[in-house]
């Protein structure tokens, strides 16, 4: 089969299209043959080996799997003979944060891994983009128990995370101000911001304004900066991992009402993570959250996409999209 193999950190040249030995399920595994992945934070946060923390999950000198790729949708192709979950020709989604493996035609994953059964009313390339909900997921909802009427600032709005994060706050109720630049403002407004900043003319921490939660999804920001923007009680949420955000929780967790936090959604059990899904698939399939799409590009042009979003001006998610016999 054909898949994108990595075999050293470093630039998006490390990404090699070749072809590999196709694998084949265990008795409790599905072979699913994929159809659209994404250039998530995971497999970027691999690629390069950066920040070096990751190395200890990723591996210390290269990385551990040659194959990344943490999001997917796809068709199941073949079930070990103990899978009773799913079936021959199910269509699926989710994530493998621990073994990734989707920029290729076709991965392996346990049958009670994060896998469920993709929303009739969404397309491949509209389901792949799983983690960054999940990661809005985790840190709204179960983090911080996000509460009806409480002000919400999302930095990176138009973002993977930032674009979920908009519309997860906005179904719990909150009052939310979306961060980006001019050319976003009008998509996070339409997925449900009450205000928008823009960040290249206006500094949100220098306004004046404070808000109950500030959620850093694209590393654009730090807790020194943002403290004097939280209410008392604020918490100061951020995805990228660091020496520095890890020394302000403990900290914070002690001496100060104002909470920093940061969460690996990826090193949460699978039941809770599946917990999640569950959850955010009735969503989806209720039309109250849909995955943007910026672009999508083949799977042999994967170094290309992730050249494009290393630029950091994607709106939303670009998928990769994979070809069976000339058909996604």
């Amino acid at each position: 089969m054909k898949a994108i193999v990595v075999t050293k950190y470093g630039s998006p040249e490390v990404l090699q299209f070749k072809e590999v030995e196709k694998p084949t399920p265990k008795d409790n595994e599905v072979l699913i043959k994929i159809h659209a992945a994404t250039v998530g934070l995971s497999d970027r946060m691999t690629r390069k080996g950066d920040p070096f923390l990751t190395r200890f999950f990723t591996g210390l000198v290269r990385p551990k799997n040659p194959i990344l790729g943490a999001e997917f949708a796809g068709e199941i192709e073949a079930a070990g003979k103990d899978v009773k979950l799913f079936k021959k020709g199910d269509q699926v989604f989710g994530a493998d944060l621990n073994d990734l493996g989707a920029y290729a035609e076709y991965k392996c994953l346990p049958e009670d891994g994060l896998l469920a059964i993709k929303p009739a009313n969404v397309t491949y390339e509209e389901a792949a983009p799983v983690c960054g909900a999940l990661a809005a997921w985790n840190f709204l909802n179960d983090q911080v128990n996000i509460q009806s009427g409480q002000k919400v600032l999302i930095s990176g709005a138009s973002g993977d995370i930032g674009t979920n994060a908009v519309q997860i706050a906005k179904h719990f109720g909150a009052e939310v101000t979306g961060v980006c630049n001019a050319q976003n403002i009008e998509l996070v407004k339409s997925l449900g911001a009450d205000h928008v900043i823009n960040y290249t003319k206006e500094d949100f921490t220098k306004t004046g304004q404070t808000w109950d939660i500030i959620f850093d999804t694209e590393n654009q920001s730090s807790f020194s900066k943002c403290k004097g923007s939280l209410t008392q009680k604020g918490v100061y949420l951020k995805t990228y991992p660091g020496l520095t955000i890890l020394l302000q929780m403990l900290w914070t967790s002690v001496f100060s009402s104002k909470k920093a936090k940061i969460s690996a959604t990826g090193l949460r059990p699978v039941p809770e993570r599946l917990s999640f899904l569950k959850e955010l698939v009735e969503l989806i399939e209720a039309g109250k959250i849909k995955s943007v799409i910026d672009r999508c590009f083949p799977l042999e042009q994967t170094a290309e996409a992730f050249r494009y979003v290393d630029q950091g001006h994607k709106k939303g998610n670009v998928v990769i999209t994979v070809t069976h016999n000339g058909k996604t």
